[in-house]
């Protein structure tokens, strides 16, 4: 099944969309989803959670309100904190009707699967609820997003045939890692035929922000920007139907107008030196943060730490040598915990996308910074 009335293979994420004064920028948001539109792209991915709850409010302010609903596709999903049991799902659904100001959704996701929430998902009947509101024509397609191994992905597949689609983290990074396994999951989705989504392309930025190393083999080739070659990278492979990316300004959006408008697949020459720009930052020791804020805004931290904006200043300092690094972690200890406050209570490592051991790495930026 291809995704249903997709005019191209690259979407609008609406997890990292511009800000201003904590509160999404409406008007930079317009300006970037009218040129998304205007150039022939008409998918949108929301979730309640993303932004605090304003994702989906911004949706409806900038998108559904101001366009026929036969011109976007949009896709949000069901996130487990916000049920607690079957009863609670439909009305939860409709709430987010109402919130992106539609009448469907063209697809609709269980988010986040894992091991552990699959069997909340199960006791709460959520896959069989979606199904029911398919049948009733409030959602076109159901799906999942998936954070989890391949072998996890392969039972949820072979317990519901009728899943449709499938989102899973996919880059040209987290293709080789022991922990993401992306090149494994997506084995599993060709095995059981289902078409893929890819979110993280360019995996929270890190494929954007390279070591100095990384931007000279990209810069010989005189191809792209480097987020180009990551979208590019996903774009690759067949059982790809659509690229996300969380945009947060003009400038992206444009870039990744110009790499997948009119895509040109990657050549040979391009596919080496990808691998060798992998090579060159899995050589630097990197915590492989995408900046999900999950374990900040789903966990509820109890010391109230910064944890991604921690990482982003270790890896500032350790993999690219920014001594401005110092600023960024002062900035993310302002008001907020310390890493060196961690009580160790495993919150934010339950619900890492990653699977991060999130404990031990404030450790080490206790160390680094709090010498």
């Amino acid at each position: 099944m291809e995704l249903e009335n997709a005019k191209k293979r690259f979407g609008f994420g609406c997890m990292r969309l511009p800000m201003k004064d904590d509160h999404v920028d409406i008007e930079e948001f317009t300006r970037m989803a009218d040129a998304f539109i205007a150039n022939g792209f008409n998918y949108f991915d929301t979730a309640h959670g993303y932004i605090d709850g304003q994702s989906e409010k911004a949706i409806k302010e900038v998108v559904s309100s101001r366009y026929p609903r036969d011109k976007y596709l949009l896709t949000n999903k069901l996130t487990e904190p916000y049920f607690h049991n079957e009863e609670d799902i439909v009305p939860f659904f409709k709430s987010q009707l109402e919130l992106c100001g539609v009448e469907y959704f063209d697809n609709y996701l269980m988010h986040a699967q894992n091991a552990r929430n699959f069997e909340h998902f199960k006791r709460c009947r959520a896959y069989e609820t979606a199904f029911e509101l398919k049948r009733l024509g409030y959602i076109r397609h159901v799906g999942i997003s998936f954070h989890d191994t391949p072998e996890v992905l392969d039972r949820i597949l072979t317990e519901y045939p009728e899943i449709e689609m499938v989102q899973i983290q996919f880059n040209y990074l987290d293709y080789v890692s022991d922990t993401v396994q992306s090149k494994g999951c997506y084995d599993v989705c060709v095995k059981h035929g289902k078409p893929i989504i890819i979110m993280e392309p360019v995996k929270g930025g890190t494929l954007v922000n390279l070591p100095d190393e990384a931007k000279k083999v990209f810069d010989g080739l005189h191809n792209g920007s480097y987020a180009s070659y990551a979208v590019r990278f996903c774009l690759h492979h067949p059982q790809v139907a659509m690229v996300l990316s969380g945009m947060s300004n003009m400038e992206q959006m444009e870039d990744n107008i110009k790499t997948t408008k009119d895509f040109v697949d990657l050549s040979d020459t391009e596919l080496k030196a990808i691998e060798q720009v992998r090579d060159i930052i899995i050589s630097k020791d990197a915590i492989p943060c995408t900046r999900c804020r999950y374990c900040v805004e789903e966990s509820h931290c109890p010391k109230n730490i910064e944890i991604p904006e921690l990482f982003r200043a270790y890896n500032a300092r350790k993999a690219f040598h920014d001594w401005g690094a110092g600023g960024v972690h002062r900035k993310a200890i302002e008001g907020k915990g310390s890493a060196s406050d961690c009580i160790k209570c495993g919150m934010c490592e339950r619900v890492c996308p990653q699977g991060l051991k999130i404990r031990d790495l404030l450790v080490k930026v206790a160390e680094e910074f709090e010498k």
